[in-house]
């Protein structure tokens, strides 16, 4: 990610941490304005170059969309746009990030992360629902609504707009992949991070909270544990938090052992 981007994403989500009437309604068309915008390399250009003024990008977001954005959803959409990115398609994802983040906003009270990773383990054990939903010649409103036929009724109305919107324009991202972005950038904007905690056999309540919390001091923020079975795993965890990987099995350090031989 380049410079230009990161202070960008800063921006924007400094502007909609200070928005009011944040609902799932915004968060819809934050994902529709990020699927328009996708779909047209001239459009996405646009509103990306930095050589144009800021007033013309802005006036192009206005000719655009018009009325076809609600107050809240225009003003986050004119905020992103003000903005310098490192590439046009970055843009993109940094809409579709407000959207993500909205839709947190729009659902305090819901366990999006938890459905999400859900629906991630769903689809893992599925090779052929994965692959109709993450296909890149798939009908966007066919992958829609393979989304609602398996998971509707099973998860929450927010979870439901974020999925259903990132099948439809995957940008060469798997489907695994947008499920665990969107579940990562709904825990950041709740100020917590996520662990998958693989175990042989389930941990007990009093193990969990214990995990969560030795987890909480050492990365300075609230964890949800996301936990997998797994027998290979052979006693112990195996935690891992983004890109770091705590590996207490045995399965794990007898594989350690074994490289250490080899090498």
């Amino acid at each position: 990610m380049g410079s230009a981007t990161t202070q960008a994403l800063a921006a924007t989500r400094a502007a909609l941490n200070a928005a009011t009437g944040i609902d799932l309604g915004v968060a819809r068309e934050l994902f529709a304005a990020a699927h328009v915008i996708a779909e047209s390399s001239q459009l996405r250009a646009a509103l990306a170059d930095p050589a144009a003024a800021v007033d013309a990008r802005t006036r192009v977001v206005s000719d655009v969309f018009g009325k076809a954005l609600g107050t809240t959803s225009a003003a986050l959409l004119t905020s992103a746009v003000e903005q310098r990115w490192s590439r046009a398609d970055d843009l993109v994802g940094g809409i579709e990030d407000l959207a993500v983040r909205a839709a947190a906003i729009a659902a305090p009270g819901t366990d999006i992360e938890g459905e999400l990773f859900s629906i991630s383990r769903t689809v893992a054990e599925n090779p052929e629902l994965e692959l109709a939903l993450g296909s890149r010649l798939g009908d966007a409103d066919a992958k829609a609504g393979l989304f609602e036929k398996v998971f509707g009724g099973v998860t929450s109305e927010a979870t439901s707009v974020i999925v259903s919107s990132l099948v439809r324009q995957p940008r060469e991202r798997r489907i695994r992949q947008l499920l665990s972005d969107a579940m990562r950038t709904v825990s950041d904007q709740r100020g917590k991070t996520v662990a998958t905690v693989v175990s042989a056999t389930p941990l007990s309540a009093e193990q969990s909270t214990r995990l969560a919390a030795a987890l909480a001091s050492k990365y300075g923020r609230d964890v949800t544990l996301n936990p997998v079975l797994d027998p290979t795993v052979v006693g112990g965890l195996r935690v891992q938090i983004t890109d770091d990987v705590i590996d207490g099995s045995i399965a794990g350090r007898l594989a350690d052992l074994r490289q250490r031989l080899a090498g």
